[in-house]
């Protein structure tokens, strides 16, 4: 069995016409009918039936195809892998990031390892915080961006590049958004809107709020950041949000104001799997992240 023949009969059971796969792959017709007729005859069954002018793949065959294609893919992958070994400065990364991150640390760390890096290539997937832990487990993804970091998973090594705080986000006519700080507890008669269940970034903020001495009543829910900063401009309730998410503005018709006590913050880092290699230009990028936080703390 060879790739070839397995590539031809892809094309061919895709394309369901002989001729427009041959013509799709540069070859000639004749080549591509001789080459999956051997591999039919290898296999002993048939792959394909002529039904008039076109090819209708048979039961067995869209099963064979199934495997097929995933057997390129690894293949695929695996010569990824090597040539990354080979020069680790035009590998391709693939980072999975949560929406707290990515509007601005994500860009903002990217960009400046482009400058050092600038053959690499990014792979990024978007994703829930239970998501990207699981991704990275079971090496849908080798590196993620995550905040909290789960610093006692077994599976994984996290690593933690800075701590920011929790600040409160107010409607602009709130009574207490001309203060230049407060107590949590100083909101306990409002209407919040968070994330739903199941997100850690509310259960971050129900914590602080039971810790500030109340449980805090929930009036709607968003499920990424602008929509949630939307609902909190609208004036439907307030809001407790990662200070980070504010650096590049604050929304329209909202103040952001720090909490005084008690003090609520999250970690912020970067988990890779323990038990699995990462490719030479994750690794590279892991290093320099490390490297990139530290000099950040220098300067604080």
């Amino acid at each position: 069995m060879e790739l070839r023949q397995l590539r031809y009969f892809i094309e061919v059971a895709e394309r369901q016409h002989v001729t427009e796969a041959a013509d799709n792959l540069n070859v000639a017709q004749s080549a591509v009918s001789y080459q999956i007729t051997k591999l039919e005859e290898e296999l002993g069954v048939k792959l394909l039936e002529r039904v008039g002018r076109n090819i209708k793949v048979t039961q067995i065959g869209n099963i064979f195809l199934t495997y097929v294609k995933g057997a390129l893919k690894t293949i695929e992958e695996a010569r990824e892998k090597v040539n990354e070994y080979l020069d680790p400065q035009a590998g391709t990364i693939k980072i999975g990031y949560p929406t707290s991150l990515a509007r601005y640390w994500l860009p903002t760390v990217i960009s400046a390892y482009k400058k050092d890096v600038p053959n690499v290539n990014f792979h990024l997937r978007q994703g829930s915080y239970a998501y990207l832990i699981d991704a990275v487990k079971h090496g849908e993804i080798d590196l993620a961006f995550l905040g909290p970091v789960p610093m006692k998973d077994p599976d994984l090594e996290a690593k933690i590049l800075f701590m920011e705080n929790i600040v409160a986000l107010l409607p602009s006519q709130h009574p207490l958004a001309d203060r230049r700080s407060l107590s949590l507890s100083d909101l306990r008669s409002d209407n919040f809107v968070l994330f739903p269940n199941g997100y850690v970034l509310r259960k971050i903020a129900v914590e602080a709020c039971l810790e500030a001495g109340f449980k805090p009543h929930i009036a709607s829910e968003g499920e990424d950041m602008d929509a949630l900063k939307g609902l909190v401009s609208a004036g439907i309730g307030v809001s407790l949000l990662p200070e980070s998410t504010f650096y590049d503005s604050t929304p329209r018709f909202t103040v952001k104001v720090p909490i005084e006590t008690p003090k609520a913050f999250r970690s912020v880092g970067i988990i890779i799997p323990k038990h699995r290699d990462i490719a030479p230009s994750e690794r590279n990028f892991y290093d320099y992240l490390i490297q990139f936080f530290n000099r950040l703390d220098q300067y604080k």
